[in-house]
């Protein structure tokens, strides 16, 4: 049971306490460049997910045949081959999302999300812990970029998906689809989450604290009597 247990954390980490972008600040560079709408937030979060759920895959499983000196160039080396199957297939498959997400496709190569997860986890643990801690990730990456996306499709373009969200009246805001938009997005939004965490913490330590000062009441009570 304990086993389960450990294997939902290691994916559930990562959408919450441990999210790549919101309590880690990693992959910022496709974060704030591509997000100016959700599909593409979608289409990269799926693309850096898939590398690096066979990246961890498969260094986990070699982990121990790569000499410690050269580690880092064969991680590189696993993390281009499946970024280059994932260019082609964009690029076959869906050419106008592939010509919309331009040069950071390429770029996952360079995702310190990606080699941070190899270097820190992969090369460490099996390969179930490995592919569940990088799904993990990976999905808290796809939420937090999906978010950042539709926010910014719906104030900076009326859309959602495509689908119009905001009445005719309402006067999109051109920062929005700015690079500036992203920025002050994902400020306000990490802000946010991160005052849920600092009260959640707060509550658990007066939680603490309480049941500290009941017992501390009972000792005394029965030492009284």
């Amino acid at each position: 049971m304990k086993s389960k247990l450990g294997f939902v954390k290691e994916y559930t980490k990562g959408l919450w306490e441990n999210n790549p972008v919101f309590k880690q600040v990693l992959g910022m560079c496709p974060t704030l460049a591509v997000t100016v709408s959700a599909i593409n937030g979608i289409a990269m979060a799926l693309a850096t997910t898939f590398v690096l759920v066979f990246s961890s895959i498969i260094i986990s499983s070699v982990r121990k045949l790569i000499p410690s000196q050269v580690r880092i160039a064969s991680y590189i080396l696993i993390i281009a081959t499946f970024v280059t199957i994932v260019d082609l297939v964009m690029k076959a498959q869906f050419p106008d999302l592939s010509k919309s997400l331009g040069p950071y496709i390429p770029l996952i190569v360079v995702n310190c999300l990606i080699l941070g997860r190899q270097e820190a986890f992969s090369s460490k643990n099996g390969v179930l812990r490995s592919a569940l801690d990088a799904l993990g990730m990976g999905t808290g990456f796809l939420i937090a970029l999906f978010m950042l996306g539709g926010i910014r499709e719906i104030l900076g373009s009326r859309t959602l998906l495509g689908f119009q969200i905001m009445p005719d009246f309402y006067e999109p805001w051109l920062v929005m689809i700015l690079p500036a938009g992203a920025f002050l997005t994902l400020g306000l939004m990490m802000a946010y989450f991160n005052s849920i965490a600092i009260n959640m913490k707060k509550k658990e330590t007066d939680k603490i604290i309480e049941q500290y000062k009941k017992s501390k009441a009972a000792k005394t009570i029965e030492a009284g009597a």
